[in-house]
């Protein structure tokens, strides 16, 4: 039985992982709004030119997407994610 509840609390942690991923990319899109527009600027009319005519702009949004996209960002959103549940957890049994 030990063996369902443990994949049963990793289920719940894959859930919660996967929520912050989109979290952090939904943050990132944002932030890199700017960025998204002048690709789409330069990418418009164009088929398979984009591929060289757009390379700098590709790059800069790659680059600012990966600023806001990767393993550190990630981690910091769990560790807050983490003080946020022991917070609740805390209140409830004050109460």
């Amino acid at each position: 039985m030990g063996y369902i509840q443990d994949a049963r609390e990793n289920h719940v942690k894959k859930k919660v992982e996967e929520a912050l991923r989109s979290k952090m990319k939904q943050n990132a899109l944002k932030e890199c709004d700017h960025l998204t527009a002048k690709y789409a600027e330069c990418a418009a009319g164009r088929t398979l030119s984009v591929v060289w005519r757009c390379r700098q702009q590709a790059n800069e949004l790659n680059n600012c997407l990966h600023l806001f996209t990767n393993e550190g960002v990630l981690e910091e959103m769990k560790k807050e994610y983490m003080l946020k549940q022991g917070e609740g957890s805390t209140r409830i049994q004050t109460t």
